[in-house]
Parts: structure tokens; C-alpha cells; sequence
């Protein structure tokens, strides 16, 4: 029988995660156990860049975030030099990654030649400076890209249309509207790229030394390929830019060998000529493989610098709200995916500006205050937002008649600020509201089974608590916050038995009857509300959700972007 017995003795398998923030690092040995990890942030690591948060925000044109693609690379040898002394690259048998969603990368005519001959004793940096059309890379946090979304919903008959062919309507973030606009505004850098990639087809570029396809998966986040059939969608394709599928290559299985590593690899860091690069995915599919996902009724929550609401499906049934991707690791199956852009920075905010840039202070706050915040309200938006499109702006108000009353009867009013206390409570409980009433109108489960919590946030007990009074359900955590290079050591072990069985097997046959001794299983955190106050406190939040999503109608339909 196929399983993790069938992993080598002593083989490790690497997982990358190229995120906003950060590089990260997790081993996988043969017991899916890890042995080592390891981060490099951009801003404290790499200061040179003089980024914040991992990104450049352009003064001069509203909504546009980027970040430096050279930046990923130098960061990727700076990860490889920390890990060395913690494991023996010899030993690694695959290698798979994880890339922010929806970031690109635009390799300028020629660079096919350099990739392939890199000289093992020169830095990757100093022979790929050059490689790019274009230094810059749009990245998922961008929203200025509104005039390219219309253009290619009305090009396929409305929004809903390309939601039903590609899994989602037009995001400003989403990889196709910002190829267009790169187009539109700049046709030269067009005109000179070679080949696009996503954030993780580039770094699995770099490995293989060759461009590497982009996933099916991640490749359901640019609104340009056709969700069922899984090939680019020629309609779409026509609608964005000329020319375009030869510049984006073949699509692959996310379970797919990528190819061998890149001699260059072999000779500077000592890999094993052998190992395999497995395709790389995105940073949310890769964290569903990592929080091992499998049962209909489960949801997962992301608290990271975005937060994301996800789970599983056997079909896909697009709509105007949210994203349906393929199941990275289950071929015939889906993943169902809610994104907001204000998360874990805009906690910082609220904790900066009202708990003196403390988390013990805030979480202090947030243990004192009541739950319900005696129905206080508050809309926080650091950022232009995607669910709701709202642009960047606060709202808050508190809800009046609310010990005694229904959903229909309740009234509320504006107010400038809240005491710092309520401010913390304000934004914690406003968040995962929002989570809630959304996932329920995009048609997730109601209540989950259970809520597996990851991401930097993910740590935070007092959040956790909130998530559990709100959704009304257990919450579990895993033992590593960083999902996504979890999921991608997880992937690389999937995707080297894949291939020595010569094509798809499971995932779960890894771990199956044996989590509770690897690293991948869930922990209980917080239990589900079962006392008759917590019950009460449901009842009213659910009123509350129904309250705030009455608002947040309101709101787009006075100052919403979309």
C-alpha cells in the first residue's frame, strides 16, 4: 500500500513560502515530522529595499502596491544560507514552494538563456538583475486596476459570466487586469517580456533553472483560466492582451514535478542532482494541503497580512462574491476562498494607534471588554478593501436597542470614535463578523464542524476565543502558524510519491491513522460556546452579523468601488 512508509528513511522534503512579508522555510522528514525552519523578513533583513511590509506604495498612482522582484531573489539565497548549517541539502529528495496569490513577474525576451546557464560561482542576484522587463511586480494588495476589471467583465458578457468560466469576477489584484494594464500603460515593457510567471512559478523558475508552468491552482487566481476545463480560456485570453498565451506558457497539476533541480543548485548548496522540484502553488492552497483539509464541513481561517476564510467543495458553483480555485491536492475537487485585504496590518494599526503598541496591552483590552462591545460597530480600512469593495476609511457606530431586540427592529448611529478598549474589541469582533456573513452568503457551512485557525494571528488566544463565540463553533490551531511552507514540505513529499507511482495518489494516504504523530495535526484551542451565556452571546452575535451586514450594503452602495 502507497503511504508515508513509502517516503525514504532519512529523505527530507523542503517547503518554501515567498509571502508579502517574508521568506519562510519548513523540513518535512520521511516521518512528516520538522526538523528545522526558518524566516528571512524584508523589511529588518533586507533594509536596503527600504520596503514596508514587503511593499512600495506609489504615491503618484491611487490603489498601486508592488515590490522590488529582485528583492525575492536575494531574499531566497539569504533563506538557503540561514538553513544551511540546520540540515543537509544532500538529503532533500523534493523541494516544493508557496507564492503570495495573484503576484507577477515579467521576464524580459532572452532571460530563458540566462536561467539555464547560471554560474554556480556568482550570486543568483547579481545574474538575474537584468532578467526583467520590468522591476517591478504587481502583487495582490494592488486595486488599480478597476478601468481593466470592467473592460474584461464586458468583454465576456457581464461579471457573473467570468465567474462562471474562470471561478471568480474581476479582481483589481486578480493577475489578469494587471497584465492588461501593463499593456495598456506601458506596451514597451509588454512587448519586451518573454514570459509571465506568478510569484510562485518564478521561484520554481529559479530551481529548475527553465521556466516552470504555472498551477492550475494558482492559476485560477488571475481570471484567465477556464475553471472546469483547466486551460487558459481563449475568450478571456483575447480580452486582456494580444499574444498572450504564448507569453504564459502550459498549465500543470499542482501535484506535478516541475523538473529536476538546477545544476546550479547542485554545485553552490550541495543538493543531490536528483531532487525534485515539484510544482509550486499559492500561499492560501498550499496552507489547505498544510492544515490537511479534507472534510466538507471544516472551514480554515488565515490571519496574515491578508485574512482568508477557505474550505473545500466537490463542484464548483462560482457566484459574484469570492473565489473558487481547483483543490491543489485532490484533483476533482475544489477549494471555495473569502480574501480580505485588512488583516493582520490593520490590527497593528488599532493596536498601534489605542494599545500602545502592545499586543499584551491589546489583548488585555480585548479580555476586559465584553463580548458584544455593548453593540458597538466598527468598519476599519486601512487599505482600499476587496469583500466589501470599500475604499480606505473608517466607520463606526453603535447599535442602540440591542438587549431586547430582533434583527428587524434594531436601529444604530455614527459616532467619530470609540474608548480604546472598544476600539480593540471593535476591530477583533468586526473582522470575524464580516468573515461570518460573508461565508454564510457565499454558501460555506453554517456553522462549521470546526474552524482550524493558522496564520501570525493564529497564535493570539483571545483572538481565537472571539472566533469561537462568533462562529459558534470549536477552533483548533496547528503547530506550526505558517501553514503555507508547511503545506509546501507536505506538497514536495505528495508530489515525489506521485511520481514514483507514476501519477496521483492521495494525499491523505501520507497521513492517515497516523496524524497525531506527525506534524501536521490539529490541536483543540477553544471549545465550542456550550454554557447557556455563551449560547446567548451566539444568538445576539448573529443578530449583530445580520446588523453589520445591513450597513456594509449601505456603505458600498453610497461610496463602494466596484
Amino acid at each position: 500500500m502507497v503511504g508515508r512508509s513509502s517516503l525514504p528513511d532519512g529523505a527530507l522534503f523542503l517547503g518554501l513560502d515567498s509571502s508579502t512579508q517574508s521568506v519562510k522555510a519548513t523540513v518535512l522528514n520521511n516521518e512528516l515530522i520538522i526538523v528545522a525552519s526558518e524566516t528571512v523578513n524584508f523589511d529588518s533583513e533586507l533594509p536596503h529595499y527600504k520596503t514596508e511590509g514587503g511593499v512600495y506604495r506609489d504615491p503618484s498612482d491611487d490603489g498601486r502596491i508592488f515590490s522590488p522582484t529582485i528583492m525575492w531573489v536575494e531574499a531566497l539565497e539569504l533563506l538557503l544560507e540561514k538553513l544551511k548549517p540546520k540540515i543537509d541539502f544532500s538529503k532533500v529528495v523534493a523541494v516544493s514552494g508557496s507564492g503570495q496569490q495573484h503576484g507577477s513577474v515579467y521576464w524580459k525576451k532572452g532571460s530563458q538563456a540566462v536561467l539555464s546557464s547560471l554560474d554556480p560561482s556568482k550570486s543568483l542576484m547579481s545574474q538575474l538583475k537584468d532578467a526583467f522587463s520590468t522591476m517591478d511586480s504587481p502583487i495582490w494588495m494592488d486595486s488599480s486596476t478597476t478601468k481593466q476589471c470592467r473592460e474584461i467583465e464586458n468583454a465576456v458578457g457581464g461579471a457573473l459570466e467570468l465567474s462562471k468560466l474562470t471561478g471568480s469576477r474581476a479582481y483589481e489584484r486578480f493577475t489578469g487586469p494587471q497584465i492588461r494594464k501593463i499593456y495598456q500603460a506601458e506596451p514597451q515593457i509588454y512587448e519586451n517580456t518573454e514570459r509571465i510567471s506568478l510569484v510562485s512559478s518564478f521561484m520554481a523558475s529559479i530551481l529548475v533553472g527553465c521556466y516552470a508552468s504555472i498551477d492550475e491552482t494558482d492559476g485560477a487566481g488571475m481570471n484567465l483560466m477556464d475553471i472546469n476545463k483547466k486551460t487558459w480560456s481563449k475568450t478571456v485570453l483575447e480580452a486582456t492582451a494580444p499574444v498572450l498565451e504564448e507569453k504564459l506558457g502550459n498549465l500543470a497539476p499542482a501535484y506535478a514535478t516541475a523538473g529536476l533541480i538546477s545544476p546550479y543548485f547542485v554545485e553552490r548548496h550541495q543538493f543531490d542532482k536528483n531532487c525534485l522540484v515539484i510544482q509550486w502553488s499559492g500561499d492560501n492552497p498550499n496552507s489547505l494541503a498544510g492544515l490537511t483539509l479534507n472534510t466538507p464541513g471544516d472551514l480554515a481561517i488565515s490571519l496574515g497580512t491578508s485574512d482568508t476564510v477557505f474550505g473545500i467543495t466537490a463542484e464548483a458553483k462560482p457566484s459574484l462574491e469570492g473565489h473558487v480555485f481547483p483543490n491543489p491536492v485532490e484533483p476533482d475537487g475544489y477549494m471555495v476562498m473569502l480574501c480580505y485585504k485588512n488583516g493582520s496590518l490593520t490590527r497593528e494599526d488599532v493596536r498601534n494607534q489605542c494599545a500602545e503598541k502592545s499586543w499584551d496591552v491589546f489583548n488585555n483590552y480585548l479580555e476586559k471588554t465584553t463580548p458584544l462591545n455593548g453593540g458597538k460597530l466598527g468598519f476599519y480600512y486601512k487599505d482600499h478593501e476587496i469583500l466589501p469593495p470599500l475604499p480606505v476609511g473608517f466607520h463606526r457606530y453603535i447599535v442602540e436597542n440591542f438587549n431586547d431586540a430582533s434583527a428587524d427592529n434594531l436601529t444604530e448611529r455614527e459616532v467619530q470614535e470609540f474608548d480604546a478598549p472598544s476600539e480593540v474589541r471593535a476591530i477583533i469582533e468586526g473582522q470575524m463578523l464580516s468573515m461570518r456573513g460573508h461565508a454564510e452568503r457565499f454558501g460555506m457551512p453554517n456553522p462549521p464542524k470546526r474552524i482550524i485557525a493558522t496564520g501570525g494571528a493564529s497564535s493570539n488566544d483571545s483572538i481565537l476565543k472571539s472566533i469561537a463565540q462568533i462562529f459558534g463553533c470549536p477552533v483548533f490551531t496547528v503547530e506550526r502558524p505558517d501553514s503555507a511552507s508547511l503545506g509546501a514540505a507536505l506538497r514536495a513529499a505528495h508530489g515525489w510519491l506521485c511520481n514514483k507511482e507514476g501519477g496521483f495518489v492521495p494525499i491523505s494516504c501520507m497521513y492517515m491513522g497516523n496524524l497525531e504523530n506527525t506534524s501536521l495535526g490539529a490541536k483543540l484551542a477553544v471549545p465550542a460556546p456550550s454554557d447557556g451565556e455563551d449560547r446567548e452571546f451566539l444568538k445576539k452575535y448573529t443578530l449583530l452579523m445580520k446588523k453589520r451586514m445591513e450597513i456594509e450594503g449601505r456603505l458600498v452602495e453610497k461610496i463602494g468601488r466596484a
